[in-house]
């Protein structure tokens, strides 16, 4: 890839609001090595970017990108949370122009110093029966939101946004997917359940995420207005994978299928 590019990514509508999603090795050309979420309050105008392939989303609000290649200079306003712009290492950029309340999602090619703190995913054949008490909330670090100390390489990002007001969604659980949480704008609680024992997080920072390992009943209701739910994944969508009628999933754990 020579210059930048628009990806047009999924727009899936319900009365429970809208969902776009990012795959490795589908709408983005490089494995998802680092991901971060800022936002234009936090921007610092003298940044400059230009170490990896990076694609950019515009999760709440909209800015300005500023692009140079050394040659000359081109600008895009982002404010489609289901459009990315994906700028090649080749190219510096900067960000300017934020309007209120805006948040902006980083994917690059090549992690920071810092990188993800990669355990591995649990071995399918393996697959531990897990607990709430395994679901655990995650502090990233709150100048630049980025998702270190995760057990998981990610595979898939989706986010979920104008959620109208009274919705619940999740209602299910994933036979092998593991998941991060993040309320990047607003707030919402989680109801989790491992078939014998429930419990309730709120999600209203951020700086942490909550860790919900295969095996979770899980339901988020309380959505604040504006909210925007940011999902972390270890694997690309896949209808086996998930477990969506209550007294399937009781059977699922009785059985530890």
């Amino acid at each position: 890839m020579k210059r930048e590019q628009f990806i047009e990514l999924p727009r899936i509508r319900d009365r429970k609001g809208v969902l776009s999603f990012i795959e490795a090795g589908n709408h983005i050309p490089f494995p998802i090595a680092s991901v971060c979420w800022k936002y234009g309050s936090q921007y610092n105008d003298s940044d400059i970017h230009k170490a990896q392939d990076e694609v950019i989303v515009a999760l709440s609000g909209s800015f300005t990108l500023l692009l140079d290649n050394g040659k000359d200079g081109r600008s895009h306003t982002l404010n489609d949370p289901a459009q990315a712009l994906c700028i090649p290492a080749i190219m510096s950029y900067r960000l300017e122009g934020f309007s209120a309340g805006s948040t902006y999602l980083v994917i690059s090619s090549a992690s920071s110093p810092a990188g993800l703190s990669v355990c591995g995913e649990t071995d399918r054949n393996q697959l531990k029966t897990f607990s709430v008490e395994d679901c655990v909330l995650i502090k990233f670090p709150l100048i630049q939101n980025r998702a270190e100390n995760i057990a998981f390489d990610i595979k898939r990002i989706f986010y979920i946004y104008d959620i109208p007001p009274g919705q619940t969604r999740g209602m299910h659980a994933h036979k092998y997917c593991h998941e991060v949480l993040v309320a990047t704008n607003g707030s919402f609680r989680v109801e989790l359940d491992d078939g014998t024992t429930k419990k309730n997080v709120v999600l209203d920072r951020p700086d942490y995420g909550l860790y919900i390992p295969p095996g979770i009943w899980a339901t988020e209701t309380e959505y604040s207005s504006g909210t925007v739910c940011l999902v972390l994944a270890s694997d690309v969508y896949d209808a086996e994978n998930y477990i969506h009628t209550y007294s399937e999933f009781k059977k699922y754990r009785q059985h530890e299928n």
